[in-house]
């Protein structure tokens, strides 16, 4: 059997499995090829900035993540089309999206719940969650046992100038966690919350969906995997297209 039908085959049987209640549908862990329907959304959304943060240590964890094998934006096609539609709209502005995670393996999120349980770390807490208990990420939502990422319609963003390429002032760094982050707080600068009011009516209308607790976190609407959560790695290179 060819391999792409072999995938397309897993891919129902996992799908099958979705019917059980209060069971959440996985893909196939053992194979490395990003599944049809997933594009790399730089080929898409021309312009795109990518600077996956997961893929090195400059993030609250403070090291590489499970599943982050290159620093690579992977997206549902859906996604990564919406995703070019805010970029067209910023553009005139001279400004762009800069990407901090896109889909992200349920690997990723398992390597998430081990740090958070781990107490002892606290190595970049006054970075990231200066003003919240480790011990509360789980109560407080900042850390989940599943993320929306791994249905790869859901994406981390802020703007940037074309130009210069710095980011612009959102009032907090990229994964606070904490009451600063939410898009409508009141306690950041009133040009940071002018950033953040931009960032998201561009993202709404190009068809995506805020998250109330953190201005970079957007969900497509209509996404195509809204029970399917994937773990395959994040990587360019092996691709299921290319054995089509």
């Amino acid at each position: 059997m060819p391999r792409f039908k072999q995938r397309t085959v897993l891919a129902l049987l996992a799908g099958l499995a979705a019917l059980a209640p209060g069971t959440p549908a996985f893909a196939d862990t053992t194979n490395p090829a990003m599944p049809v329907g997933f594009v790399d959304a730089e080929t898409v959304a021309a312009g795109l900035v990518v600077d996956m943060r997961y893929y090195g240590a400059a993030n609250f964890v403070g090291r590489p993540i499970a599943g982050y094998d290159e620093p690579v934006c992977l997206l549902t096609s859906d996604a990564a089309t919406a995703l070019a539609r805010a970029q067209k709209h910023l553009q005139p502005l001279g400004l762009g999206l800069k990407a901090f995670d896109c889909y992200r393996p349920a690997r990723a999120v398992n390597d998430f719940v081990r740090w958070a349980k781990d107490l002892d770390d606290q190595i970049r807490k006054p970075l990231h969650y200066p003003d919240v208990p480790k011990s509360e990420l789980f109560q407080r939502g900042y850390i989940a046992t599943r993320s929306g990422h791994s249905r790869g319609s859901t994406v981390d963003v802020t703007i940037v100038d074309l130009v210069t390429g710095q980011e612009l002032d959102m009032g907090t760094v990229y994964d606070w966690f904490g009451p600063k982050a939410s898009p409508t707080a009141h306690i950041v600068s009133r040009s940071a919350r002018a950033h953040r009011l931009l960032l998201r009516l561009v993202m709404r209308d190009a068809g995506f969906q805020p998250y109330e607790q953190e201005w970079w976190h957007f969900t497509l609407n209509s996404e195509p995997y809204p029970d399917f959560y994937f773990d395959f790695p994040l990587r360019r290179s092996v691709t299921a297209d290319k054995d089509r």
